[in-house]
């Protein structure tokens, strides 16, 4: 057996050993609180620590593998015995790509990263340029949404482990797909967290999802690293083309580097060494350029940010809805602004927030392509009370006008899986939380979060029913039929005419827009292309003619266009 070194930054035990295959080693603290031991380990050997006098084994912080789950020994695993095939991919930015999300465990029947591998044909052929996973480290349970990980380095066994997310990224080179994944760094789950009992992980400050990580107080440096090392391992040993950074504003960095910025300058060095583009895409509720400001210009240097403004102005001004954080959005006027000037809250009044909120963007220096547009994700339908999709709310005329306006925008857009055949099936909130108090735990806050706005706490699903897990699958059955059919058609037409160079050009300044608030339409003027919209219940005539493109129903088009109710047309102009 080969000599193995093991190392863990344990600064709070006073005693640290290591346990392999059941034996206890003795191990070496250095000053920097790191401990060390070499021992002749089998390439799987199991492993993990002993504290102090406390007699159980803690898996490893840095953990590559968890075959029995968070709570129990951790296991060796080698990225450099990996055999890759995909030597010839030389990567793409995500700026003016289609990406494409999906939560592994419901994009299947089986719900594995092998699975997957049989559906990227299909995502070739409708025209994304990434798959973007959500959270795919180890949680607690066999199935969850993925952001109550708790061992960031390793990949959840029901998925495939490592080695299905090798396949699984591999495949997607072979066919010309980008992978990015979704990567939590601003909370743990409450199930499975053992780093506290090795060092200063946590702060006393709440993030709403749980205490946040220590990346600015006592302690901090290591912590820092610990996040650091785990987003290039992704880039490194996996070959991710990028990063979906979670919820990056309860990241309370208080130091004048911040670990986005560090983040960033470290991420394009590694891209400079393997030879391929790497992209970092912070969500953020702030409103901030700084995250998408180039580091030479004082920003943090992200590739781009998920806009939920752009959301927002559009879901609104189609569907109507005014509850909550959409109660400033809803007109025209919004949806135009949005458009226009990529935030709608920019230093302006926010009505749910009871402040101002944001900062203008400076569309002559930063192009919109480090915004990312949709239509729906993971939030904006899971986070409903029963995770109803657009598609089980709205007419097919809707869902056509709401993908024209993310998928003829300047901006990078962002499909959620299913929406492009307007699948039948929710994506609700589920956790397979082992812990019989958790879970209960668990269910009864999310009917009392609901109840308390209006829900009768009967209509919200248990996310610990096994039957909220299954509900939320797709239903691939449905994409060749009817109606389905029909806007999977549409959608892939409207991402191939992305292509064409007017359409791709990312300067705000360079578009205009035109709307009717009274006849409900709307027009975004792209070079020789206007795509017109008619978000109303009555046919309009809009002052714009040319040649139609594309259309989703029958339109008139001379020297002015007629189009009938909830539809759109691309007329090309010139």
């Amino acid at each position: 057996m080969p000599d193995h070194e093991f190392a863990v930054w344990a600064p709070l035990p006073e005693l640290v050993r290591l346990d392999v295959e059941g034996t206890l080693h003795p191990m070496t603290r250095s000053d920097d609180g790191w401990w060390r031991a070499t021992v002749d380990a089998p390439a799987d050997a199991r492993y993990g620590f002993v504290l102090d006098d406390d007699d159980t084994v803690l898996p490893d912080p840095r953990s590559p593998r968890q075959p029995d789950g968070v709570h129990e020994r951790s296991q060796l695993w080698d990225p450099s015995t990996v055999a890759w095939t995909d030597s010839g991919w030389t990567g793409k930015s995500i700026e003016g790509a289609v990406i494409y999300e999906l939560h592994v465990g419901t994009f299947t029947p089986d719900g594995t990263f092998d699975a997957a591998i049989e559906k990227l044909d299909y995502l070739v052929e409708l025209g994304v340029d990434f798959v973007e996973l959500m959270p795919v480290n180890s949680f607690s349970g066999t199935h969850g949404w993925g952001y109550d990980g708790v061992l960031w380095y390793s990949v959840q066994e029901t998925y495939g482990g490592p080695d299905g997310l090798v396949r699984l990224v591999d495949a997607c080179h072979a066919r010309g797909l980008g992978l990015l994944i979704d990567a939590v760094f601003n909370h743990l789950g409450p199930s499975g967290n053992y780093l506290p009992k090795y060092g200063p992980y946590l702060t006393e400050a709440n993030t709403g999802w749980g205490q946040g990580v220590n990346v600015s107080e006592a302690g901090a440096d290591e912590v820092r690293q610990y996040i650091l090392d785990c987003a290039l391992r992704w880039m490194r040993d996996f070959h991710a083309d990028g990063l979906r950074l979670d919820a990056v504003h309860a990241l309370a960095d208080h130091t004048a580097i911040h670990i986005l910025e560090e983040m960033s300058s470290d991420t394009d060095a590694l891209a400079e060494q393997v030879g391929r583009p790497l992209s970092l895409i912070a969500e953020s509720d702030l409103n901030d350029p700084r995250l998408i400001t180039p580091r030479d210009r004082g920003g943090y240097g992200m590739t781009a940010q998920w806009d939920d403004d752009i959301h927002h102005a559009i879901h609104t001004a189609v569907s109507g809805e005014r509850q909550g954080y959409y109660s400033d959005f809803g007109s025209l006027e919004s949806l135009a602004n949005t458009l226009k000037h990529g935030y709608f809250h920019a230093g302006t009044y926010s009505s749910f927030r009871h402040r101002r909120h944001g900062r203008p963007l400076d569309t002559a220096t930063i192009p919109a392509t480090r915004l990312l547009a949709y239509t729906s994700d993971h939030d904006q339908v899971g986070n409903r009370a029963v995770g109803d999709r657009p598609s089980q709310n709205l007419t097919f005329g809707q869902l056509a006008v709401k993908a024209a306006l993310v998928l003829t925008s300047p901006y990078t857009a962002m499909l959620f899986m299913g929406e492009e055949w307007a699948s039948s099936s929710p994506f609700q909130f589920f956790t397979s939380h082992p812990e019989p108090e958790l879970a209960r735990a668990t269910a009864e806050g999310r009917k009392a979060e609901f109840a308390h706005h209006g829900w009768d706490a009967d209509e919200i699903p248990d996310p610990q029913d096994p039957e909220t897990f299954q509900r939320s699958k797709l239903k691939w059955d449905e994409v060749d039929t009817g109606d389905h059919a029909r806007l999977l058609q549409l959608y892939r037409a409207l991402i191939e005419l992305r292509r064409e160079p007017d359409l791709a050009d990312p300067w705000l300044d360079h578009m205009t827009v035109d709307y009717d608030e009274e006849q409900r339409w709307i027009t975004l003027h792209r070079g020789a292309f206007s795509i017109v919209c008619n978000l109303g219940d009555d046919s309009v005539t809009v002052p714009v003619g040319g040649e139609v493109v594309l259309a989703s129903a029958d339109a008139e088009v001379g020297e002015s266009t007629t189009l009938p109710k909830q539809s759109f047309v691309v007329i090309r102009t010139s």
